[in-house]
């Protein structure tokens, strides 16, 4: 039979941890870690990054100079050395260590970490695992003084003070690799102040049907005495750029660089996927007395600031603190009447709560658009939240909204029905479930009949996510290889776009509205938008962040802004994403008030008539914001796709603005990017009907105007119709599979239309 007792005494391993008086524990730590040399190196080199990954996602990244450290031991020639270097680096940040032998519980000892937590908050560590044994089971804390559950006995309630947790999540594993050495994280959180022990330890956990040993694999406990940091109450105090109260965007770090409150087991409406927290005039925070650095802003029309913070040691009595910020923003595209959305973005799913029975509330959403200056949030259910969320569906504003900034529950189908074929967005809807049922089951499996059902309500409609599914080896735009079409982004477009459907009343309309853009690569997204728009077809674009699966950074990575001449409302702002009275962008660069002879985008059509070839005039208000000198990681999000840091011209501070006439540029000028909003004029020659429109790329892009030369359409090139044409054949060879039984006969149908129209197209295109 297996006994705890001799084991530990025959390891050795644990004896210098539990013969360590306390009071010295409590100051610095524990000694210093027993080396594990029989190491393979490249597989814990490996693991090594994943580590450091983690800990930059948790909001505890570890010192620079240990990340450099770390590079420079996996460059040494010598491995043995390289090993060693890399525990000297990692060992010192660890609270506890713990070693596995074949057939044993672990033996836990302690790490040279000093044990300082913070009240009523989480701090992280690392924990040292020697895996002798090679088990791949998974390691789980456990501790005498951890929280109970709820329910339990009142006086048990009150002794317990301790949470915690591993970090078994990516890019970590849920359990142990198996290899000699790695390194796990272990989340701790305090409810009080002061001196506390907790005795800690670890149990290896085996799958029901492992063949081990049936003993107890929980390890020994180890005594820690942890100096627990009284939090301090501070009081935010957030005002605009006008001095009126508001919400913005706050990374807070304390002087080791650690993200404040920390990132482990956030409520919403912060997510632990966020460094940054939304607080608003009045908000209260609890902050341990220490020096911080304070990142903050308002979205992208403001700049993103640095303050130094404060906290003193007040005592538990002292009233509130108070830490001050003002907002400064570089553009206000609002006060011109160009009003920012986003219009697609989840209270569930993804990177939050996906489980079907969960999801962020209102409140919590609108918090985060309220504090990235987000006017409209077009908040879709779909999938995974689907049945939890829909309550929040009215057909109107949610009771949460304010006059100058609006939240909207609509429906993203995604996870259900067409989905295979391209997510839709459906917006602007009045009822948010097709007839047949009260969930996500039983809907049409051809995106085309679910925009005949949405468009007879008169909602605004496109593909989510578009580029998914066409990329190709080019950025050239346009470009002519045919993408796979096997994703979930606008891949049925290139069939639905070729349909009028019954809008309300009857009366045919456009299936599709728009395209959505910013979110996945442009080439991608642009290229199949072009070659539509050179045979004819008015679909426009809307930016979109499909926050927070295409990216959890923030909602309004990618923006509408949408002309309105009234107050700001829902229906008006889709009606303005419908008649392309709207360019989109990350929110870095603007291109208002876009004219072609006088004639504004969205306005009469977008349309300008005229009886010959002649040239044309082009104005447009430009503006965009890049720091002078690039940053050294180019300032870009490595998960999202439009960046004005892409623009940047090189050794400048510059970026192309570009007048695009059928998909080709014709005419460039140069803008600095420094904030100023600056008007351009540009010339170009008409010679045959032809779309005109402006970009900054890969930041933004006007909708188009179209320009009518004698009263013919927009017959821009052959090649592009025999594009969209193979385009068909592609789709259909991809996703006739996904197509139900009984809609089968009607797809053929509604291809074989597509077919015979870009045939037809074909023939009245004059050019290539």
């Amino acid at each position: 039979m297996f006994n705890r007792r001799d084991f530990l005494q025959r390891s050795g391993l644990a004896v210098g941890a539990l013969a360590l008086p306390e009071h010295l524990r409590a100051q610095s730590g524990g000694p210093d870690m027993p080396l594990v040399r029989h190491v393979d190196l490249q597989p814990l080199l490996a693991q090594v990054r994943r580590l450091v990954a983690a800990t930059d996602y948790l909001g505890t990244p570890l010192p620079t100079a240990d990340k450099h450290a770390l590079d420079a031991a996996g460059k040494l020639r010598d491995t043995a050395e390289a090993i060693v270097a890399i525990q000297k680096v990692l060992d010192r940040h660890c609270l506890l260590g713990a070693t596995i032998h074949p057939g044993a519980p672990p033996v836990v000892a302690l790490g040279p970490a000093k044990p300082e937590l913070v009240e009523h908050g989480w701090r992280q560590f690392l924990v040292k695992v020697h895996n002798a044994a090679g088990v791949t089971a998974g390691l789980r804390s456990a501790g005498d003084q951890a929280l109970p559950l709820a329910g339990s006995p009142r006086e048990e309630l009150a002794s317990r003070w301790l949470d915690l947790m591993t970090f078994d999540r990516q890019p970590l594993a849920e359990t142990l690799s198996g290899l000699a050495l790695e390194y796990r994280i272990l989340q701790l959180y305090s409810r009080d102040a002061g001196s506390r022990r907790a005795d800690l330890t670890f149990e290896l956990v085996f799958p029901r049907d492992a063949l081990v040993p049936r003993i107890d694999w929980r390890g020994n406990e180890v005594p820690v005495l942890f100096d627990c940091r009284p939090a301090q109450q501070v009081r935010w105090r957030v005002r605009d750029e006008a001095g009126k109260p508001t919400v913005a965007a706050f990374v807070i770090r304390d002087a080791e660089g650690r993200v404040c409150p920390s990132q482990a087991k956030r409520l919403a409406p912060d997510f632990a996927f966020h460094p940054q927290v939304y607080r608003g005039e009045g908000d209260l925070l609890r902050l341990p007395a220490g020096r911080y650095t304070v990142e903050f802003w308002r979205g992208p029309e403001s700049r993103t600031r640095t303050q130094a913070l404060t906290v003193a040691d007040a005592g538990p009595a002292a009233p509130a603190q108070e830490a001050a910020f003002q907002i400064e923003r570089w553009v206000d595209p609002a006060r011109l009447g160009w009003w920012s959305g986003d219009h697609h973005i989840h209270a569930a799913g993804c990177a939050h709560y996906i489980k079907p029975t969960e999801g962020v509330r209102p409140e919590d959403m609108f918090r985060h658009t309220l504090g990235e200056d987000l006017k409209v949030g077009a908040n879709l259910t779909w999938g995974p939240g689907f049945d939890y969320q829909k309550q929040f569906f009215t057909g109107q504003d949610h009771r949460v909204s304010q006059p100058s900034h609006l939240l909207h529950y609509d429906v993203e189908v995604s996870g259900f029905g067409s989905h295979r074929s391209g997510h839709l967005v459906l917006l602007r809807l009045k009822e948010q479930i097709p007839p047949g049922g009260n969930s996500y089951h039983h809907w049409p499996t051809l995106c085309l009949n679910t925009l005949r059902w949405a468009k007879r309500q008169g909602a605004v409609c496109g593909p989510a996510h578009s580029g998914w599914g066409l990329v190709v080896e080019s950025t050239e735009l346009p470009n002519y290889l045919v993408p796979p079409f096997d994703g979930i982004g606008a891949n049925e477009y290139i069939m639905d776009v070729t349909h009028e459907v019954p809008g309300p009343g009857g009366t045919p309309v456009p299936a599709v509205d728009f395209m959505s853009t910013v979110d996945t690569p442009y080439a991608s997204e642009l290229n199949i938008w072009y070659h539509t728009l050179n045979v004819g077809y008015r679909t426009r674009i809307s930016g979109e962040t499909d926050f927070p699966c295409v990216s959890g950074d923030r909602v309004g990575m990618g923006r509408s802004y949408v002309k309105l001449d009234g107050r700001l409302e829902y229906a008006a702002w889709c009606e303005g994403i419908r008649r392309g009275r709207a360019y989109v962008s990350d929110g870095k660069s603007h291109l208002l008030e876009f004219r072609v002879n006088g004639g504004g985008v969205g306005e009469q059509g977008s349309e300008l008539r005229l009886s010959r070839a002649s040239p044309v005039r082009v104005r447009v208000k430009a503006a965009a914001l890049l720091p002078a000198e690039p940053n050294p990681d180019r300032g870009l999000r490595p998960d999202f796709f439009w960046d004005l840091e892409r623009a940047r011209i090189a050794g400048t501070r510059n970026v192309a603005v570009e007048l695009v006439v059928n998909g080709s540029p014709v005419a460039t000028q140069a803008l600095v990017a420094d904030g100023t909003l600056r008007s351009l004029t540009f010339e170009a020659p008409i010679a045959r009907s032809s779309w005109i429109a402006v970009r900054i790329l890969p930041s933004s892009h006007t909708n188009p105007i179209w320009v009518q030369v004698g009263g013919r359409p927009v017959r821009a090139s052959r090649r592009s119709a025999e594009w969209c044409l193979k385009g068909v054949d592609q789709c259909w060879s991809q996703k006739e599979r996904f197509i139900a039984t009984a809609e089968l006969d009607g797809a053929k149908a509604d291809y074989e239309h597509a077919r015979r129209t870009y045939r037809r197209l074909l023939t009245e295109c004059d050019v290539d």
